[in-house]
């Protein structure tokens, strides 16, 4: 029952309504694995390529019909008749297809389609859901959601400099109580708003783009949400925050720039900007506070604050084995974002999640800017143990989707459900 009989491919568009690849594999007996792919609005020099069409003609160029038919005239015939249960030597059959560094030929996102859709096959087959199959009787931790509730940076047309401010609820005792939690919260912060008569739009991810001042005041803005929804600030919630610092600095200069007060920063600098901003809020999670290629500065960023604070990096990293041993080595964050976009394979995404946490690093499991439907990264979450997870704003159908898997997938597991809480860090 489990030999790939065929597959196919379609494009579909993503939350933003940009163009994205959708795979269908189906066994020789009819079993059927679906899986899409999504899209990233801010993304790493080093995560591998995305393959687009080019055509301006259709979709401003961002059409994926050539992976539609990499798919269905090559990958298909390449892949028929091998076991979907043999995951690593499918994912190695895609990389040696596509036989470049950075998945510039047949594209990660073409890759990662055909990946997930034969382990979602393989889990029906083996009569397992996809977080079963990948974690087997282990796989039962739901993951403590750091939610976005203010959007700034790339994401927004405002002046904040930082592309998220999030919150975690870190004193919920289970995942369907840290997220009620942070709706409350969510809602709280847009009470607010409206009686500050603030205007106000939604970012790419359903968090609210209001007009303020600077960093400081969207953080202040939380912090009263926080308080008004009756939870204890720094305690039963606490704060994150994705600075996406690529878009801060400026490779010529070697200088950050917050453009909401006009200052620019050496890289010390920075740091001491940093120090000075967690040591003011209950910040306990920074993302991308320095650059992919500031090395040196993430080294001494950790070093200092490495034992107070979760120090994550996601374009430091990008899902790539290589570049978290090289963080392992130097001693640069504990802790990284997984999304399996970014490296293209299964298989290099769980090698990704094991080789950071058997060396002690946290993990968390991201979605993109440009979201589908499909729901593998919360079943990968908990297959792989992860305890993180970050899905947006608790406000748009690409991420509720999702929040809500999460709460059936708590229900299901019942009193062998593990949660991380206050363990998170």
């Amino acid at each position: 029952m489990g030999r790939i009989a065929q597959i196919v491919a379609r494009q579909i568009l993503d939350s933003r309504g940009i163009p994205s690849l959708e795979v269908d594999l189906f066994t020789e007996h009819g079993v059927q694995g679906r899986a899409s792919v999504p899209s990233g609005n801010s993304t790493g020099k080093y995560e591998a390529n995305e393959v687009r069409d080019n055509d301006k003609g259709r979709y401003m160029g961002m059409g994926v019909v050539k992976c539609v038919n990499t798919v269905n005239k090559i990958i298909n015939e390449e892949l028929r008749g091998q076991y979907v249960s043999d995951q690593s030597i499918i994912d190695a059959a895609l990389i040696e297809l596509d036989g470049t560094k950075n998945k510039s030929n047949l594209g990660a996102n073409t890759m990662l389609a055909v990946s997930l859709a034969a382990a979602k096959a393989a889990a029906s087959v083996s009569g397992q859901s996809l977080y079963r199959y990948i974690g087997g009787v282990n796989g039962n931790t739901l993951p403590l959601p750091l939610i976005n509730i203010i959007s700034g940076g790339k994401h927004a047309l405002n002046n904040l400099d930082f592309q998220e401010f999030m919150i975690i609820p870190n004193g919920a005792n289970s995942y369907s109580e840290a997220l009620r939690m942070g709706v409350e919260v969510f809602r709280n912060i847009e009470l607010e708003l409206f009686d500050r008569k603030i205007e106000v739009s939604l970012g790419l991810d359903g968090a609210f783009v209001p007009q303020l001042k600077n960093n400081e005041d969207a953080i202040e803005l939380i912090i009263k949400a926080i308080e008004r929804a009756k939870y204890k600030v720094g305690e039963q919630i606490t704060i994150a925050i994705d600075a996406a610092a690529n878009y801060l600095f400026d490779e010529k200069t070697n200088l950050y720039t917050l453009k909401s007060s006009n200052k620019q920063y050496k890289s010390d600098e920075f740091i001491d900007y940093w120090k000075t901003l967690i040591k003011a809020y209950p910040i306990v999670s920074l993302e991308d506070p320095l650059a992919e290629d500031d090395w040196d500065t993430w080294v001494k960023l950790t070093d200092i604050l490495g034992d107070k604070i979760q120090i994550v990096g996601d374009d430091l990293f990008v899902t790539n084995t290589s570049r978290i041993q090289q963080g392992l080595q130097v001693g640069a964050a504990n802790a990284t974002i997984i999304k399996p976009n970014q490296i293209g394979t299964l298989t290099e995404t769980i090698n990704a999640v094991e080789l950071a946490q058997n060396n002690g690093m946290n993990c968390i499991v991201s979605h993109r800017a440009g979201e589908t439907d499909d729901l593998s990264i919360v079943e990968l979450a908990i297959g792989l143990n992860t305890g993180q997870i970050k899905l947006g704003a608790t406000s748009r159908g690409e991420s509720i989707i999702k929040y809500n898997q999460l709460l059936r997938i708590e229900e299901s597991l019942g009193v062998g459900a593990r949660f991380w809480g206050n363990d998170f860090f």
